[in-house]
């Protein structure tokens, strides 16, 4: 079973996936990285070259990949929910929304470089993209946490604490105690 993690563009998922899979002792996927290594491309380039219907082909044929991988943290595009295969592929694995409001997304969306559909007025495609895909957000997580107004260390620190409380190992079976306590 893998942690998977979803929420709108520029939440933070890939950071948070990174630091979760540092403090569970366990690897790290992002799916867009994933995506970008097999092709040889960047998003970007592959939205403008490809179209959207072929890099979701895509985005669900790395998400089934990664799924596959025993006990990895997940980190997923935004939009993957919104493909059905994606969606079913969830199934069995610990899900985590990283919610963020509006503003943040915004703000680290204006930071993060080129995101295709995000091009445009960034307050109304963020806006846009929130409302569609908030249900879907909402019916896939087993978790929710806020991304707003925290730092990432504690808030890896507060998920995993969380996660332990509802039954999710926190350290792989041949960490020491004292291993555990160092990433806790």
């Amino acid at each position: 079973m893998s942690l998977v993690l979803i929420g709108l563009p520029a939440s933070g998922k890939s950071s948070l996936g990174a630091a979760l899979a540092e403090r569970l002792g366990l690897v790290h996927l992002d799916t867009d990285a994933l995506i970008e290594a097999r092709t040889g491309q960047s998003i970007p380039d592959i939205f403008s070259q490809h179209g959207e219907a072929v890099f979701r082909q895509w985005e669900a044929e790395a998400v089934a990949w990664a799924l596959a991988q025993p006990e990895a943290v997940v980190s997923l595009g935004g939009g993957a929910v919104c493909t059905a295969a994606v969606r079913q592929a969830l199934a069995g694995h610990r899900v985590v929304w990283l919610d963020v409001s509006l503003r943040t997304a915004i703000r680290r969306a204006g930071l993060g470089g080129l995101r295709p559909l995000l091009q445009g007025d960034l307050r109304q495609r963020l806006a846009e993209l929130e409302r569609l895909r908030r249900p879907l957000y909402q019916a896939l997580a087993d978790h929710r946490v806020s991304g707003d107004g925290t730092h990432l260390g504690p808030l890896a620190d507060r998920l995993v604490a969380e996660l332990s409380r509802a039954g999710w190992p926190t350290a792989p079976a041949d960490q020491t105690e004292a291993q555990v306590t160092d990433h806790a």
